[in-house]
């Protein structure tokens, strides 16, 4: 009997041990998966930065070839 109750002892510490490790996995996978969404926000910031520093440093020239008018139509 000794022995029996043995084992049952391990096969509970054996399962309290996997509990805690999958509650630890878990808990890396949900800080993993923040960070990337953070990471992801950052660089869609930094594109959006990035993007106006180059609208604001256009030449006149720049601007009007990527104009959609038709400037012929004007001219008389």
């Amino acid at each position: 009997m000794g022995k029996k109750r043995k084992q049952e002892e391990e096969g509970t510490l054996k399962d309290l041990l996997q509990d805690d490790l999958v509650k630890q996995l878990q808990s890396k996978k949900a800080d993993l998966k923040k960070q990337e969404e953070q990471r992801k926000e950052e660089e869609k910031q930094k594109r959006i930065e990035e993007r106006k520093k180059r609208e604001a440093n256009k030449s006149f020239e720049e601007l009007l070839n990527e104009s959609e008018l038709d400037w012929k139509s004007f001219k008389k």
